[in-house]
């Protein structure tokens, strides 16, 4: 469930050349988020007269939502489910019988 995923969550790669690998989300916009030591490209950056030099920079790149999810403790990817407690609303995960509080809201 790719809507509930948010800036700060781990997320473990599920499709693509970085499949398996496990991150922190740095951002998101609508339908891509950037994953922390995922899909690294280099930038050709300019030399500017006040700044120096010029160089190549290695940035973490965007990737479509539907490519990461959530995951556990383990690195092992869940699916969140939500529901609703004393008004709150909670999305959790079951791990084995118990559930686990994901983000409350």
């Amino acid at each position: 469930m790719s809507k509930w995923i948010k800036k700060g969550d781990v997320v473990t790669v599920t499709a693509g050349n970085y499949a398996g690998k496990v991150g922190e989300v740095l951002s998101r916009t609508e339908d891509r988020v950037v994953v922390q030591g995922v899909n690294i490209r280099k930038k050709h950056v300019k030399r500017r007269a006040e700044s120096g030099p010029g160089e190549i920079m290695e940035r973490e790149r965007p990737i479509h939502i539907s490519n990461v999810s959530v995951c556990n403790a383990q690195g092992k990817p869940v699916r969140l489910k939500a529901k609703s407690v004393e008004g709150k609303k909670q999305i959790y995960y079951t791990d084995g019988t118990n559930e686990v509080v994901h983000r409350q809201f």
